[in-house]
């Protein structure tokens, strides 16, 4: 008969413990990580021309809240602008865009039940660091349908961004319409 050893037994012990957790551990199932979080984009609005002398910018939003803003043709200021809006700016206007952003990776034009054709166009596009582009494109003027509320927030796009002064609507002797 073999004798009992204290010291034996309590290694016994130990070991025994350590496999009942190791089984209870691999019970519970994998361990996920958490989702990763949703990757801010830059956000890019060009306002292209209509028949008169609208306005024709493009302004870009970064997820820090920078505003670099790019007078073309009808704004009273011509060239580059920059500011800081601030991350709350950025996140109110990802958010008000949020329902008219097409599919990852496409382009899309936001419906309109009637839209007047000489009024600006808009193409909105949403740039991730990786360089891929999702872009909705939009004529303004819609009398229903998803590009009416598009209009809506569009309409308040210099006063949000507080580039109202920049993008002001100069007419200049010698510049043609359109």
């Amino acid at each position: 008969m073999l004798k009992s050893n204290p010291f034996t037994s309590s290694l016994l012990a130990v070991a025994g413990v350590f496999a009942l957790a190791a089984c209870s551990a691999q019970s519970a199932g994998p361990v996920s990580a958490p989702p990763p979080a949703a990757v801010p984009e830059t956000i890019a609005i060009a306002v292209g021309p209509c028949f008169g002398f609208c306005p024709v910018y493009e302004v870009r939003v970064a997820p820090s809240g920078s505003v670099t803003f790019e007078g073309q043709r009808h704004t009273a200021t011509l060239g580059v602008k920059e500011r800081e809006a601030g991350e709350k700016t950025y996140r109110a206007l990802a958010e008000a865009l949020a329902p008219f952003r097409p599919a990852d990776g496409t382009t899309a034009r936001v419906e309109c039940d009637a839209a007047i054709s000489d009024t600006s166009s808009y193409t909105i596009t949403w740039s991730d660091a990786a360089g891929r582009t999702t872009t909705a494109t939009h004529q303004r003027g819609c009398s229903g349908g998803p590009g009416q509320a598009l209009d809506g927030v569009l309409k308040d796009l210099p006063k949000r961004l507080d580039i109202e002064g920049w993008a002001a609507q100069v007419t200049r002797p010698g510049v043609s319409r359109g």
